[in-house]
């Protein structure tokens, strides 16, 4: 028998699993599950790391017994800066925060657009740690002049443990920051925008061992989420598969051996994220569960308390394909009320404008599946390769409607589950490093015998075929 403790952070929420290998294969048990709410203080919005940090403590005190390890993943992008005595100097600010408009445009009035994306293979999001870092340097931050570390958010939880100040592959790679061709951080866009060289640390790679903490050695899973959500897929027919990592964002993509920059992946606009054991995840981030979570929430504020399953239900039976809009549409980025501006939107291209409830969410959830269809046939045209089949990892992977109209509008079968994929693809690196797995595909061999899974057949519709081709003029015209 194998012990691991593995701590998965989402944008929403965080969680302490402790995950056994023994002879029956894997077993799962949650420990202690805490929300991660965003704080507002000066106009500024916050991630609460003191917070989470006195809630891993809890969790791992726990589900310490018996473990040989840790291991900690995390949302991508943000980062947080120590100084030479390797303090914490402010709290990260979140992706969520305004900081970053405009600054797009500044960097690329130093280095061309093209150019960073020939250095980066990263997907332009506003959002990405570069356009953040950027903020600071025009704003003459003091907290650069007195940086000592730059960290991610991963990684600053990870050192707090007593782990070495390291920067683990997979988080590094989503940052922007980081050129997959020489392997390193990409030094000469952060010297064209005038950001501290010294700053950046070592890039190590996923099952780095670092440190130990309360008796656990240390051990680096893909500390970004999604990188441990793949690694996580209970897949055994093959590479031909897609998938969707499904959760506050759907990060839609495929899995290949090595990066795709080129003129076909500027274009689209395709991101390229280092993966385990070698391997690279191409795909495009798409807005998830955040227009349900954002929805649900303006209509608590209104006086209606939903859960999640009377919501579904609700869209089950409103008439199909009534309203639909890009989910990532820039409107849609900041928190606030979604289903205002999902009104906002069909108004504009002269579509009918959902009014109850069910409509809305039915809206979102059509509009996910046909935003899931068109990521994944671009992302096939780019790289050349096929996918048979998608699965669909993460807490939406519990949502049945959007399963099988993620189906429906793919024309391919989506294998549902599990929904802690990220959390057990963190334990299966972890436990390749301690030696009681031999390799990834073993890993994901074990898994898929070790927790359920639902299988979602594609209904032959051809009204997912004719509202494919409206939401694509609807992509070009907005």
């Amino acid at each position: 028998m194998t012990r691991v403790v593995a701590v998965d952070l989402g944008a929403s929420s965080g969680r302490v699993l402790r995950v056994t290998l023994d002879d029956h294969g894997l077993r799962q048990e949650e420990m202690h599950r805490f929300p991660n709410d965003a704080v507002v203080a000066g106009g500024t919005m916050y991630w609460d790391v003191l917070a989470l940090w006195n809630a891993i403590q809890a969790g791992v005190e726990r589900a310490k017994d018996g473990a040989q390890s840790i291991g900690l993943d995390a949302w991508g992008v943000d980062f947080a800066l120590l100084d030479r005595q390797g303090r914490l100097i402010g709290n990260p600010v979140h992706y969520r925060d305004p900081r970053h408009e405009g600054m797009m445009e500044w960097v690329f009035e130093r280095v061309p657009r093209r150019t960073v994306y020939e250095r980066t293979g990263l997907q332009f999001m506003r959002l990405n740690t570069l356009y953040q870092l950027a903020s600071m340097i025009a704003a003459r931050s003091p907290q650069l002049e007195i940086a000592e570390t730059y960290v991610s958010v991963p990684d600053l939880f990870l050192i707090w443990m007593g782990g070495r100040k390291v920067a683990e592959f997979t988080h590094a790679t989503t940052t922007q920051l980081f050129n997959p061709r020489l392997g390193d951080w990409d030094r000469e866009t952060l010297q064209a925008i005038g950001a501290p060289l010294h700053i950046f640390p070592e890039i190590v790679p996923p099952g780095t061992q670092t440190g130990e903490y309360q008796g656990l050695r240390i051990i680096l899973p893909a500390t970004h989420d999604t990188g441990s959500a793949v690694a996580g897929i209970p897949t055994t027919g093959g590479d031909d598969f897609a998938y969707i990592s499904s959760g506050t964002w759907s990060l839609v993509g495929l899995e290949l051996p090595h990066a795709v920059i080129n003129d076909a992946a500027y274009d689209a606009n395709v991101t390229n994220e280092g993966g385990v054991y070698g391997t690279y995840r191409f795909l495009n981030n798409v807005a998830g569960m955040w227009l349900v979570q954002q929805s649900r929430d303006t209509w608590r504020e209104q006086g209606v308390e939903y859960s999640y399953e009377s919501l579904a239900q609700m869209a089950e039976a409103t008439p199909p394909f009534r309203s639909l809009f890009d989910p990532d549409d820039e409107r849609f980025l900041a928190p606030g009320d979604v289903p205002a501006r999902i009104r906002e939107y069909c108004r504009e291209t002269g579509q009918a404008e959902p009014v109850d409830h069910g409509a809305v969410i039915r809206a979102i959830y059509e509009s996910l599946a046909l935003k899931y269809r068109f990521v994944l046939e671009r992302l096939a045209r780019t790289s050349g390769r096929s996918f048979s089949r998608v699965h669909v990892i993460g807490g939406g992977s519990r949502n049945s409607l959007l399963c099988q109209m993620t189906a429906d509008a793919l024309g391919r079968p989506v294998i549902a589950g599990p929904s802690e994929a990220t959390a057990l693809g963190n334990a299966m690196v972890q436990l390749v490093t301690l030696g009681a797995l031999a390799s990834l595909a073993e890993a994901r061999t074990v898994l898929s015998r070790s927790v359920e899974t639902r299988v979602y057949e594609p209904r032959p519709n051809s009204a997912w075929d004719d509202a494919f081709g409206r939401f694509e003029a609807l992509l070009k015209r907005v």
